[in-house]
């Protein structure tokens, strides 16, 4: 196919580098070939302009330097600033591309073992969700395709995409979107699980042209982050028990790498996910597949235990939507209806599917049968069974994002359901987030409070600010018997810092010794939650809450009675909520409206 445009002047082979030094400014290379006539040419990006020269190889190229220019962030931990770039031919302006200054980096830790990436010299906890598709029979690539999904992951607090090697590439309107959303993008090649004919010569020279295509029709766009030469290869051949030098190959290791020196040597590059360790994927050093919580039916301390260093994907369960996905798509029996069942994701020759995971920490967490729940109480089921995920992934990350984890990102697996049903998607595939989305938002909120069981060393609370700008909190903790009175309570005023984090005793806001995680077991134990509610001091208003529960969920389960009333104001519909004691997964479901906060604890 040749296309051909018409008009005076032609540019090829574009390329455009954007990076930003330690001092704040700038850098800009654009090069290029030009054909036609024009007596003045010139670049013009972010206020600054530069004559375009002629170099030796005959390509027209130009440098600029921009002072104090305004950077690109992840939306997490900033603004995502874009500038466009502009040809001057002769007066007239032609944008050529649009351009984010950022600069990245990879801190491995002291012992070289870790895989935390720094935006603009800032390490950024890395969270989001693993993409599947805007929509397997069409297979589109336009704006309006993506941008639906992509803003609900923005929307969730999730500042990574990662495109795996089992999927298919995106167009660069999906790169675009993300760039002015503030989210990075992970792009796996496709390439996955074992044996690719790399030292065929022909097979190598198409591989080299799919990654140089790829790369330079997003090479200015500032989202991609991590380039990945593919998906379980390594993992499926270790697994296969053969030696070391199976793994890798010319594949990963030189064609690969090739193209992205040549395109994108701006971003961060790994052979392999996972990859590192003694075996590629081991957690505890660099990059993992982390289903220890999940699919080997781990406790959730095993997220500790397990020492992850970073989770390109993790926290696979079959999440169950809202009940009016079901009522409008999938009106059947759950679990028992053969087409239920159909739409539950499994291992291909696995004895169990990932319903029977969720199942397991339906068990763990709330103590319940779930073959009996189900067939005596279905409606019951399904509820603890939305409930159940969401708090599983609230409590996991919860541990990696502490101060003092090892983790520097968890990506969970996946983004969207192809079909409605309790598929892996944290947004069902009619676009309505389930539960567990609610769950994520909270999880990844960057003004964040944890609280963390340390057992004899008592409770700990956490306070994160990632953001650039200060904040004035206000820090109470209430440990509550039968949900409502108060045991012990304690409040600290925070002059949280940017970019920063605190970790407290809850004996240093008590004031005195008080068995908060029932650790000494001195006696019937005198309460069954602790609340940590973070306040903004200047606007009054409640940024982020956390519980604990030192016997479990259930039994701190109480006969809450709740009130609610509905007003409208400025801004909309508002729903004000009011209960007596401790109510946990209260749940908020409108047609027509997506609630701010939903299946949280009140």
């Amino acid at each position: 196919i040749h296309l051909s445009r018409g008009g005076e002047i032609e540019i090829d082979d574009l390329r455009i580098k954007a990076a930003l030094d330690a001092e704040g400014t700038g850098i800009l290379d654009v090069s290029f070939g030009f054909a036609g006539r024009a007596g003045d040419l010139k670049i013009r990006c972010a206020g600054v302009t530069t004559p375009v020269i002629i170099s030796a190889d005959g390509r027209l190229k130009a440098q600029l330097a921009i002072p104090d220019v305004k950077p690109w962030w992840p939306h997490t931990h900033g603004a995502p600033e874009l500038h466009p770039v502009v040809l001057v031919v002769d007066g007239a302006s032609h944008a050529i591309g649009r351009v984010g200054f950022r600069n990245l980096s990879l801190d491995q830790g002291a012992d070289g073992k870790g895989f935390c990436i720094e935006v603009n010299a800032v390490p950024v906890f890395c969270r989001g969700a693993v993409w599947t598709n805007a929509d397997i029979v069409r297979l589109p690539g336009e704006r309006a395709d993506y941008r639906p999904w992509l803003e609900r992951a923005r929307d969730a607090g999730m500042n990574m995409i990662r495109i795996g090697g089992t999927m298919t590439y995106e167009s660069r309107a999906f790169f675009e979107l993300c760039d002015e959303l503030g989210l990075m993008v992970w792009q796996d090649f496709m390439f996955a699980n074992f044996d690719y004919p790399a030292s065929d010569p022909a097979f190598a020279a198409l591989v080299a042209q799919e990654a140089a295509d790829l790369l330079k029709s997003i090479q200015d766009c500032p989202s991609l982050t991590v380039l990945c030469g593919g998906s379980e290869m390594f993992q499926q051949a270790a697994m296969l028990g053969l030696p070391r030098k199976f793994w890798t190959g010319p594949l990963t290791e030189q064609i690969l790498p090739a193209a992205y020196d040549a395109y994108r040597p701006d971003v961060i590059y790994i052979p392999n996910s996972p990859f590192g360790g003694a075996m590629p994927f081991s957690p505890n050093e660099a990059v993992t597949h982390y289903y220890g919580v999940g699919a080997y039916c781990r406790p959730l301390d095993d997220a500790r235990r397990a020492e992850v260093r970073f989770s390109a994907e993790s926290l696979a369960f079959a999440h169950v939507p809202e009940q009016a996905t079901l009522d409008a798509h999938l009106p059947v029996a759950p679990v028992h209806d053969p087409r239920w069942k159909a739409r539950v994701p499994r291992d291909r020759g696995a004895s169990w599917d990932f319903e029977d995971i969720r199942e397991h920490y339906l068990t763990e967490l709330y103590g319940f049968d779930p073959a009996r729940l189900r067939r005596e109480d279905p409606a019951r089921y399904l509820d603890f069974s939305r409930a159940v995920t969401a708090e599983v992934v609230e409590a996991t990350f919860a541990e990696w994002r502490r101060p003092g984890s090892p983790t520097s990102g968890a990506l969970v697996w996946t983004l969207q359901d192809l079909l409605p049903g309790a598929g892996w998607g944290v947004i069902d595939s009619t676009g309505l987030p389930k539960p567990v989305w609610h769950g994520l938002r909270r999880a990844f909120r960057p003004v964040q409070v944890l609280l963390s069981d340390e057992g004899t060393n008592g409770l700990f609370v956490h306070v994160i600010n990632e953001s650039a700008d200060a904040r004035a909190v206000t820090l109470t903790l209430r440990c509550l018997r039968d949900g409502e009175t108060p045991v012990v309570s304690g409040t600290r005023e925070i002059e949280l810092q940017p970019r920063s984090s605190e970790s407290f005793a809850a004996t240093d806001l008590f004031g005195a010794f008080f068995d908060s995680t029932y650790a000494f077991r001195f006696g019937p134990p005198a309460h069954d939650v602790t609340v940590a509610i973070l306040l903004d001091r200047i606007h009054a208003a409640e940024i982020a809450s956390a519980f604990h529960f030192p016997r479990g969920r259930m039994a701190a389960m109480q006969a809450a009675r709740l009130g609610a009333t509905l007003e409208r104001d400025t801004h909309g519909w508002r729903i004000d909520l009011q209960t007596d004691r401790l109510a946990q997964s209260v749940a908020l479901s409108f047609d027509g409206y997506l609630p701010s906060d939903s299946w949280f604890h009140l």
